[in-house]
């Protein structure tokens, strides 16, 4: 589990509460079921990597306290995130599309 996270104590499958947004993304780099990575700077940005090529985007937490992304030019998401728990500890994320209700995961690095 990450050392940010380590004061919190969710049940698999819980949402991730408005106020832990911001430590759950940013609690370390996440690799998806895909193989692809990702990272959440503080300023903002965020660099997705899927077989060696990178992508920039924004992230933030939109006006219905949910984790949002950007992508130039002009995709633009919002997403439900809830706890990925193993044996009590925090390991990583599950995506869930506002929209589409499409999901995936990924784990801390």
């Amino acid at each position: 589990m990450p050392r940010s996270l380590e004061s919190l104590s969710p049940a698999d499958g819980d949402q991730v509460a408005t106020k832990d947004l911001v430590a759950a993304v940013m609690a370390g780099r996440i690799v998806y079921d895909d193989g692809a990575e990702q990272v959440f700077d503080a300023d903002g940005v965020t660099t997705y990597v899927d077989q060696g090529h990178p992508t920039r985007g924004e992230w933030y937490v939109d006006s219905h306290g949910r984790f949002a992304s950007f992508w130039p030019p002009g995709y633009r998401a919002s997403y439900d995130l809830r706890w990925l728990v193993e044996d009590g500890s925090i390991v990583g994320l599950r995506f869930t599309h506002t929209g589409d209700g499409s999901q995936f995961s990924g784990r801390y690095a």
